[in-house]
């Protein structure tokens, strides 16, 4: 008679009031078989069961614990309230949708926390100067290894043309090499210094021109960023923040596009077309002077092919372009260059 007056009380009992009730439910009622999966019962109309997302610590986690499912007098207590024999033998059959919601909300939030850390964290890019910087490396670097491989092979093709003998094959295409690269290096050196000079005059007068005409220069910048496709509220924010951060930098990366603290450096634009220019022409040198007498022409004639693939495969690369045309415009210039060295040479051989 009591048990269904219990059961339901024991939802809002206090912790030790409900372990007292949880041990005289259990020397009282025997322990019968488990019905498996059961759903929430109702008690006038309204479920006294609690969501899938709340947890109760009090009576009712410790019923679940201690007692899993009685059977008495034909009344089940399960951690959801009290049932009938009729409600337990339907509801035997239901899936519990609340422990299944669980399951699914620990897995997913098991594979977000998984796919979250293991997701590396965006680097920062670098500023324009560095970027200036790694161009005028690349540029320096193909034009060189392109104008070694197309230099030299023109000359020894020249020299083939007009003698078969080996050391002077060797000593014109060694000359062109050592002129060559240092020619590259020193076009580069003087080339990346008067652009060095050119960003440094441009930066300081765009530093007078802060201190002398602030407000002009907000404007600018407010409408660079309103051009950019910002409102012009958010443009003004944005120029003001920028400003009263790093004026300088905000104008000269937002205006010219330069980085006021790392300028281009001609050193290394030419000792990188120095290097890429010895590279390259030491390919035909080489393979003209050790190849054999009858088919130095030939073989030369291949290895500058496969050299000027090379070179316009790496620009195209670096340039994100297509590969064909860079690649065939690359050997049609060089085959050409040869054809016409080559052509001068034996013209002069024969009348010398």
């Amino acid at each position: 008679m009591l048990l269904p007056i219990l059961g339901p009380l024991l939802l809002g009992c206090d912790c030790v009031v409900a372990r007292c009730l949880a041990h005289l439910v259990a020397h009282v009622t025997p322990l019968g078989s488990t019905t498996g999966l059961t759903r929430p019962a109702t008690h006038m109309g309204l479920s006294l069961a609690k969501p899938p997302h709340t947890r109760r610590q009090g009576s009712l986690s410790f019923l679940v614990g201690s007692l899993g499912q009685g059977h008495s007098n034909g009344v089940s207590i399960t951690a959801h309230g009290v049932n009938t024999p009729k409600e337990e033998t339907e509801m035997s059959s239901i899936p519990n949708t609340s422990a299944l919601a669980l399951a699914h909300d620990a897995s997913s939030t098991e594979s977000t926390r998984f796919s979250t850390s293991s997701r590396q964290p965006h680097e920062p890019d670098k500023g324009t100067g560095s970027l200036n910087s790694k161009l005028n490396w690349l540029r320096a670097a193909v034009l060189g290894a392109n104008d070694g491989i197309i230099s030299t092979a023109g000359i020894v093709m020249g020299v083939a043309g007009a003698t078969v003998d080996r050391s002077s094959l060797f000593i014109a295409g060694l000359a062109g090499l050592a002129a060559g690269a240092l020619s590259m290096a020193g076009g580069e050196y003087v080339s990346v210094s008067s652009q060095r000079d050119i960003e440094k005059t441009v930066m300081a007068k765009e530093a007078a021109e802060l201190r002398d005409f602030p407000d002009e220069e907000l404007e600018e910048l407010t409408e660079i960023y309103t051009e950019k496709g910002l409102s012009r509220g958010t443009a003004r924010q944005v120029a003001l923040e920028l400003t009263a951060h790093d004026p300088l930098r905000a104008h000269a990366e937002a205006e010219l596009g330069l980085d006021p603290d790392e300028y281009t450096n001609p050193w290394y634009a030419a000792f990188a077309s120095m290097a890429a220019f010895t590279v390259g022409a030491l390919v035909p040198l080489l393979v003209m002077v050790c190849s054999p007498t009858a088919t130095r022409v030939y073989i030369t004639i291949a290895a500058t092919i496969v050299g000027l693939f090379l070179t316009g495969l790496g620009s195209a690369l670096a340039s994100g372009s297509g590969k064909t045309r860079p690649v065939a415009r690359n050997i049609i210039v060089g085959i050409c260059s040869m054809a016409i060295t080559y052509l001068i040479g034996h013209l002069v051989g024969t009348r010398v």
